[in-house]
């Protein structure tokens, strides 16, 4: 007799790699006619930010610009200057070849190591080198033996439950508004923000994004080296096309701002700010799947080929603060506080220690100080601290968590007295945790043999099962169908494995 075979399809977790790039920097940077003229170098930023990502077979191309940002401090008392500059780059990074259907990659910058000078009071160059840390992972279709009938055959069947990816969609979109100040600005040091979409509306084929940015202006008057700050909020409003979006999916949006623009007005009208947004947004539809797990006839010859089965998990969307502190002495007491940054490095996954356990993101902050000494000159002073928020969900043992989550910055309070510089961040996490498990299923079977038929004079045998045995091998060893034995031994009918040593009653056939 032939044995019948049903399959089905799954969305399979594919391959999961992380590859490491350097973008080298080599620039120069003029001051324009409108800014002070340099009198000292403080501190210069680079950042990446990836506008496109392309995902093909054996390599990973980005493309984007660095923001290259210098802090300086300008002649004739002009008190703390910024100005910066965006650098193209495209980059190619090496993959290993894989299958995929879907894919999503996260992109990481840190600044390996920057050099700066000051050629002349209108010209600066940078040289140094950024970091690209991208962790890809994909998801691919995987055949499954769903069930099997006729043959003698005995199965034991499992349900997966997994995610299937939708949508990956990394959109660029700006929000404009007006920012008034009470008086002309010397200088405009910082502009800074973050971002909240406050209603994501999925509709077939569309996903509707409202929010708002709140943007912080770091500025100086004229004649004055005391800092101002300034805040307005900027709504906005996204119309997203997304294939295969449904009203049943879900869905993560996160909003990140990679940059602003101000156009200062006329002295008594406001200025016009423009904010660069990055929307990240992720789909999910969840599925379930039965699936053979384990089979054998009572009749013939059995030959299995285990199949791996991976299967990926929504396991939470996080969206939580935490707060840090930490404190260093400055090489002098008397030094002036003017302004304060906090960048961050790439985000990981680790298991807390001590009572109670759980996993936790965590990242590194770097909070960076301006400050001005006893001779009037601005010096930088940087404070690294590790920030760790948990992850509110239970995570089974042996599974595989990956983040994709975005890191900013709620509050930061800075304060350097008495020659101490103190740090409080409050941090914000966004984000979906995803977790990869795998099962084992039949990638093959078949029957060969028939079997020797029992002796018609044994109608019971004894087996001396011990504790945690699987009740589905000892009826394979004995070609006896699992529910003749359960039957025969008054067990539940849901029983997999014993819970306690015991003598087990095995039928004939």
């Amino acid at each position: 007799m032939e044995l019948k075979i049903f399959r089905d399809t799954m969305p399979q977790a594919g391959t999961v790699c992380t590859v490491k790039a350097e973008l080298p920097l080599e620039t120069e940077i003029l001051v324009s006619d409108y800014l002070p003229p340099v009198f000292k170098l403080v501190k210069c930023f680079a950042k990446p930010v990836i506008l496109q990502k392309q995902l093909q077979p054996g390599r990973l191309t980005l493309e984007g610009y660095l923001r290259c940002t210098v802090y300086y401090q300008g002649e004739e008392g002009a008190g703390l200057c910024q100005t910066e500059q965006k650098l193209p780059f495209a980059k190619q990074l090496e993959l290993p070849e894989f299958d995929f259907t879907a894919w999503t990659a996260v992109v990481e910058g840190q600044t390996e190591y920057l050099n700066s000078r000051v050629v002349n009071p209108r010209r600066m160059e940078v040289r140094g080198a950024v970091g690209l840390v991208a962790t890809v992972r994909t998801q691919n279709k995987a055949e499954v033996i769903t069930a099997l009938a006729d043959g003698g055959i005995e199965q034991q069947l499992d349900t997966l439950q997994g995610v299937r990816s939708i949508a990956v969609l990394d959109k660029l979109i700006s929000a404009e508004g007006e920012l008034a100040f009470p008086n002309p600005p010397a200088a405009v040091l910082d502009i800074a923000g973050t971002a909240t979409a406050q209603e994501v509306r999925l509709l077939s084929g569309k996903a509707v994004v409202k929010g708002e940015v709140r943007v912080q202006c770091a500025w100086r008057a004229e004649q004055e080296t005391e800092l101002q700050s300034l805040s307005t909020t900027l709504p906005f409003q996204q119309v997203l096309d997304v294939d295969g979006l449904t009203e049943d999916c879900k869905c993560l949006c996160v909003v990140e701002p990679v940059g602003f623009s101000l156009t200062e007005g006329q002295p008594d009208a406001a200025g016009t700010l423009s904010a660069s947004l990055m929307l990240h947004l992720r789909a999910w539809r969840s599925y379930q799947l039965q699936y053979a797990a384990d089979a054998f006839s009572t009749r013939f010859e059995t030959e299995l080929v285990p199949q791996e089965l991976a299967a990926e998990e929504l396991v939470c969307l996080l969206n939580a603060t935490t707060t840090i502190s930490g404190s260093g002495p400055l090489p002098d007491a008397g030094a002036q506080l003017r302004a304060c940054f906090v960048s961050y490095g790439p985000v990981s996954i680790s298991q807390q220690s001590g009572q109670g356990g759980g996993w936790a993101l965590t990242a590194r902050a770097t909070a960076t100080a301006f400050a001005e000494n006893s001779l009037g000159e601005l010096d930088s002073y940087e404070k690294t601290l590790e920030l760790s928020v948990p992850i509110p969900a239970e995570v089974p043992a042996g599974m595989q968590l990956q983040p994709e989550c975005w890191l900013s910055t709620d509050s930061v309070q800075c304060t350097c007295t008495g020659g101490t510089l103190t740090v409080t961040i409050t941090a914000r996490a966004e984000g979906a945790i995803l977790g990869r498990s795998t099962r084992q299923g039949i990638g093959s079977i078949s029957l060969g043999e028939a079997l020797t038929p029992a002796d018609p004079e044994i109608t019971l045998r004894i087996y001396y099962a011990q504790e945690g045995e699987a009740l589905f091998d000892i009826a394979r060893r004995f070609h006896v169908p699992p529910a003749q034995m359960l039957a025969a031994n008054g067990l539940d009918p849901d029983t997999r494995v014993l819970t306690q040593a015991q003598h087990f009653l095995v039928p004939g056939l």
